[in-house]
């Protein structure tokens, strides 16, 4: 079925919600309006829909496969692949001093989700090299960055993330791969790595990979580790492609989902690499790429959502099965009441997501900017962001294939994929445990929950002016958002008063504490987005005020249970 990408959708945010006009132009000195982002955005959906949506079943169904020793890519990929460079989409989100376009954070967010939506196996190889060539761009030497940064913006080179290996897992201080010094300066990088997306591939001219290892004397555990550049061929004297590395792709993992984004097994043979920023302050170096990539991988699981949401809409709509209660017969599936549930729950779930999703691009815009209060906002929300959307993309893909009922189950009409393509989202660039980990620990206990409750007073003052709309669907949202706001007060406080002497506790509630974060910003979000809707008598108001309605009761409404399992703390 045909993929529509949300154009309105992400219009309506920038003009009326967020008042973007103003941001956008302030952010880009005048050359940036919202009219400007608007055709970006358009131009990225025409390709996304017209060149990577057709590849989608397709690339799952051949999937990338090891061919003497070489992975070869399914069909139209490479061409597809061409195009994304031809057309500049690799540099768009790339700071213009690193060679690309520096579109603002509001505009090229939501462009990853068109990414993600019509083909997000593809979506992986580019995001992963964006988030390559902001790593090499913070803390790549002068030379490091005029070999490898051109060739990566223009799309010829493409890039990769190599930390864990077989003895390792998450537990990155158990890495064994060493990197020993040559007398030329660069390295000789030894060891095995796993679950590497796209560690190879036929797509582009090289691949540039990240590699965490050991130097000889490195300290145990974290602290010891360095990173490394190691492409796939090696540099002649002019940074032009020459030799093979001696890099052996061992196999292909076989996945669960996104079948045609080749996932490696590499050994690396005494292959030449090259120190990325200072010794010994490797994971550091990496969380560069890995920040970025954290938020892609969210949005990556929004856009499958809403791929397998529009699909499963638009099969309820023609399907016809039984005769629901009070409708007539004839009536397509959507018309039971448990169907448009579910249809429901996913379509405000997905309305909530973006309204999240811009709301945090503009902290971060703001923050390039040097706005420290929107840097604490962007941080405490790249977790959320990261969990909560994947989580919930698992939650609206499983209903997808429900509604489809039992040709869900079946392959041939294509919702199973989107289920198995969503259920690594939650998984990799740290599991939701590990990001609620990151937020409990590192964004509420250790400031003692100050920006978290800088972030609640920001909800209760828009709760006030709120109140000043007439409308009964925003006054029910707003009581409903009231109660999950105190909620979600009384959880941190409960966090940062047990963290001293209840620690398991904490973690404990940890993935629940995120959830409700994840749950309270979509309805602020929701509610914002049903007054703007009503003031400028939006085309699509009647819609945004049953989502918001929907949301209210079956989502706010989870943030009470959630928080009283929080209360009871660990039980095992």
């Amino acid at each position: 079925m045909a993929y529509k990408a949300p154009i309105a959708d992400y219009d309506f945010l920038w003009r009326h919600v967020l008042d973007a006009e103003r941001h956008l132009l302030d952010m880009t000195d005048g050359a940036l309006g919202v009219d400007d982002a608007a055709a970006v955005f358009a131009a990225a959906a025409d390709f996304a829909v017209s060149e990577l949506h057709p590849l989608n079943a397709s690339g799952d169904r051949e999937g990338s496969v090891l061919r003497d020793g070489r992975v070869v890519t399914p069909t139209g990929f490479d061409e597809a692949f061409r195009g994304y460079g031809r057309g500049g989409w690799m540099g768009v989100e790339v700071p213009t001093e690193l060679g690309g376009e520096g579109m603002p954070h509001l505009l090229t967010a939501p462009m990853n989700e068109l990414w993600s939506a019509a083909n997000s196996a593809f979506g992986l190889c580019t995001g992963l090299t964006v988030g390559a060539i902001h790593a090499i761009g913070a803390v790549g030497s002068p030379e490091q960055k005029a070999t490898f940064l051109r060739p990566m913006v223009e799309g010829r080179w493409t890039g990769t993330m190599n930390l864990t290996e077989p003895q390792a897992g998450t537990n990155l201080a158990a890495i064994r791969t060493t990197a020993t010094p040559n007398e030329d300066g660069s390295w000789r990088v030894k060891g095995q790595k796993i679950f590497i997306t796209w560690g190879d591939h036929d797509l582009s001219e090289n691949i540039v990979h990240l590699v965490l290892a050991r130097t000889p004397g490195a300290p145990e555990g974290l602290a010891g580790l360095s990173l490394f550049i190691v492409p796939k061929f090696r540099l002649d004297d002019v940074g032009g492609v020459d030799e093979p590395n001696d890099i052996t792709t061992v196999a292909l993992e076989h996945k669960l989902g996104i079948h045609a984004s080749p996932t490696c097994v590499l050994e690396y043979e005494d292959a030449t690499g090259y120190l990325l920023g200072d010794l010994h302050r490797g994971l550091a170096s990496m969380f560069v790429m890995m920040n970025v990539s954290r938020m892609g991988i969210g949005v990556q699981g929004l856009g499958i959502a809403d791929r397998a949401h529009q699909q499963a809409r638009d099969y309820a709509q023609e399907r016809v099965q039984g005769t629901p209660v009070g409708r007539e017969v004839g009536t397509p599936i959507a018309g039971h009441p448990d169907v448009a549930r579910l249809l429901t729950s996913s379509a405000s779930l997905i309305s909530a997501s973006r309204g999240v999703l811009v709301q945090v691009a503009l902290w971060q815009d703001l923050a390039d900017r040097g706005d420290e209060t929107a840097r604490a906002a962007a941080d405490f929300f790249s977790p959320i962001v990261k969990g909560w959307f994947t989580e919930e993309s698992v939650r609206i893909t499983s209903d997808a294939v429900q509604v489809h009922g039992g040709a869900g189950f079946i392959e041939e009409t294509g919702a199973a994929q989107h289920y198995r393509d969503a259920r690594i989202t939650p998984i990799y660039e740290g599991t939701t445990a590990i990001q609620a980990n990151d937020l409990v620990g590192r964004k509420v206990v250790r400031d003692s929950g100050t920006v978290a409750s800088t972030l609640l007073d920001a909800i209760d003052k828009d709760i006030v002016g709120l109140r000043a709309v007439d409308h009964e669907v925003v006054d029910r949202t707003v009581e409903r958002l009231e109660r999950a706001v105190g909620h979600v007060r009384e959880a941190t406080a409960t966090l940062v008063s047990r963290s001293a002497e209840r620690p398991r506790d904490v973690q404990a509630a940890g993935v629940n504490y995120l959830t409700m974060w994840g749950l309270l910003a979509g309805g602020w979000m929701l509610a914002r987005s049903v007054a703007a809707a009503i003031r400028v008598d939006d085309v699509d108001t009647r819609r945004r005020t049953v989502e918001a309605d929907f949301y209210g009761a079956h989502h706010l409404s989870r943030i009470a249970s959630l928080h009283e399992a929080l209360i009871a703390g660990e039980i095992a």
